[in-house]
């Protein structure tokens, strides 16, 4: 006789399963708003090159270990976590949930699955382990309706903290600091909140884009908002080095000058290397004097911790599995969950690929039934498949976006690599502006009057370049190298300044440029790799793509912007040049043996 004992519990909301789904599998908030203890993680390796993950946690005076057994789901459907205990009460739990749509709305079915090692396991399950669970769950699922229908930030209430008198002194005097260098009350005060009453596991790693997300303010001013409260001690930044895989912080640093060159994940059993552009993430966390956090994990293979794997599950050797799924057509990875081989695909049409994975590794078979995702494991161990879309975390503030900003570099000029060491970036999009005729304008007004000029038109691009997101990387001379991290903004900042150019003439009477029409400027653009160096105290850039961007400013006629094809082909850059009637070129230009293509518009200076 099964010694198991099963519990079913069934919700109705009004919102559709993809408004649902976020909450009820977001098992790590849901633990931590049930007021389950933190636990630590210890993976173990195995000779075959997958993990063993066992939990350890404190529940009154015992210390329980369990197997924590890798996550089941589809998303948007089901998931399905088991823990097989090592002692203690219980021999194992499992929790599933399944949505199915209703109308408009969402039924959901969870069930928790409980078998008892011995006689205490079975005086907790008669004594009302079921009824206080069922209590708890009242208690949380009102909020999941609330935030489905946009009436909440967030699903779970968070238990928040008491500071101290001391503490709570020294946050308000820190956020008057931080609004005293001009960032709004409004979000200065929503910052002290989030302090005080966020969760930890917000708390633990805060994101910039997704309180601006979360709040409907601009992304910027949320950056700054962060950065001004570490200089005000609010705050502490981090440097993560996150796993491509699962996207987990695996090594980290307080500055860019500590952070490794490369990290092991012992979730997923790879090692990698650091990409400024795609895996270094810019966190930030409370001052441990102000609110400390406490270590450890809510639920380490929490689906939402990982929003990018559609579907991952587990099968045994010689297993077929159809599972039902929702996917968007698009570009997606195949891989399994520890070492084992990926495959990338482009799904645009007919069934989704098969999983298929054996000796060789992991490969797309044939197209699954409409609405399925076929897995199959041919190999002869156990095996945990994974979908996941090859599109990066939106919400992480990349290493790169952070230092491409004018405000980070203003703030935190000393953040510099070790030096002789570089960091790869995979695409950055640089600006370089010159005037022109500049020697026959300190001629025309004078060396002192020219130098006051040149060093207003600094401000001036200085200033258009920030409200673009970007940073001026250095001057050298009377030229200008700045970065942005997007493409698109980098061109809409080149538009502003020469658009701009007319006014600050206007507001310069005395200045006359060569021939006798203000500061004229030459401008071009150009985006690529290239490699992060430090280079006098400051972090600059190195390689062909700065070359070529310098080059093609040099072919700038003045008032004009000069494109790189590579720059036109990005796909949030190529419409704007065909509005704006961009003409192709091409030249010789220095050091490099075969004519350059460029495009060229005209017209643009105000």
């Amino acid at each position: 006789m099964s010694r198991l004992r099963r519990a079913d519990w069934l919700w109705r909301f009004a919102e559709p399963p993809e408004r649902i789904w976020p909450a009820l599998a977001d098992t790590a908030r849901f633990n931590e708003a049930a007021e389950l203890p933190k636990h630590r993680i210890e993976e173990v390796l195995q000779q075959d090159g997958s993990v063993i993950y066992i939990g350890r946690a404190r529940f009154g005076p015992f210390e329980i270990s369990w197997r924590d057994i890798p996550v089941e789901w589809s998303a948007g459907r089901h998931f399905r976590h088991t823990r097989r205990f090592r002692n203690g009460p219980f021999v194992l739990m499992t929790a599933s949930l399944a949505l199915t749509r209703e109308g408009a709305g969402t039924r959901a079915d969870y069930t928790l699955e409980v078998e008892p090692a011995n006689l205490l396991g079975r005086l907790i399950l008669a004594c009302g382990f079921f009824r206080n669970t069922e209590r708890t769950f009242t208690r949380l699922i009102g909020g999941i309706a609330d935030y489905a229908a946009g009436r909440a930030e967030q699903p779970y209430a968070a238990k928040g903290a008491a500071l101290s008198d001391e503490a709570s002194k020294r946050l308000q005097a820190q956020l008057r600091q931080v609004e005293a260098e001009g960032v709004r009350p409004a979000l200065t005060r929503r910052l002290g909140t989030l302090i005080v009453e966020g969760s930890e596991l917000d708390l633990q790693h805060i994101r910039p884009l997704r309180l601006a997300r979360q709040w409907g303010e601009p992304e910027r001013e949320v950056i700054e908002l962060g950065l001004r409260a570490v200089r005000a001690g609010l705050l502490t930044l981090q440097w993560e080095l996150l796993c491509p895989n699962c996207r987990g912080a695996k090594a980290g640093a307080a500055t860019l000058e500590r952070l490794p060159r490369g990290a092991h994940c012992a979730t997923c059993n790879i090692d990698y290397e650091r990409d400024f552009s795609r895996n270094v993430e810019l966190t930030f966390r409370p001052s441990p004097a102000i609110r400390p956090l406490s270590e450890g994990e809510f639920c380490l293979f929490s689906p939402m911790t990982t929003p990018h794997v559609a579907v991952q599950q587990t099968l045994a050797p010689g297993e077929t599995r159809d599972v039902p799924a929702e996917l968007a057509f698009g570009a997606y990875r195949l891989r399994t969950l520890h070492p084992g081989g990926a495959a990338p695909v482009e799904w645009n049409s007919g069934g989704f690929p098969a999983v298929v994975a054996d000796s060789k590794g992991v490969h797309a078979g044939p197209p699954a039934p409409p609405g399925m995702v076929r897995l199959e494991n041919r190999g002869e161990r156990e095996v945990t498949l994974v979908v996941e879309s090859r599109a990066w975390v939106a919400e992480a503030l990349t290493a790169h976006r952070a230092t491409t900003m004018q405000s980070f570099r203003d703030l935190f000029a000393t953040e510099i690599l070790r030096p002789g060491d570089e960091a790869g970036i995979g695409q950055v999009t640089l600006m370089f502006t010159d005037l022109r005729g500049s020697t026959a304008l300190y001629g025309r007004i004078g060396d002192a009057a020219a130098y006051r000029l040149v060093r207003e038109h600094f401000a001036f691009l200085a200033e258009t370049v920030r409200e673009h997101d970007g940073a001026v990387i250095k001057t050298i001379g009377d030229a200008v190298m700045a970065a942005f991290s997007d493409p698109s903004r980098a061109l809409a900042a080149a538009l502003a300044v020469q658009g701009r150019v007319a006014a600050f003439n206007r507001d310069h009477p005395d200045g006359g440029g060569a021939e006798g029409d203000g500061v004229v400027i030459k401008l071009g653009l150009h985006t690529g790799a290239c490699i992060a160096v430090s280079l006098n105290g400051r972090l600059d850039y190195f390689g062909g793509t700065v070359n070529l961007a310098a080059r093609l400013q040099g072919q700038s006629r003045g008032g004009d912007i000069v494109v790189s094809e590579d720059l036109a082909n990005d796909p949030a850059v190529a419409g704007q040049l065909a509005k704006l009637g961009a003409q192709p070129e091409t030249a010789l230009v220095k050091g490099i043996e075969t004519p350059v293509a460029f495009r060229r518009i005209v017209g643009v200076a105000g």
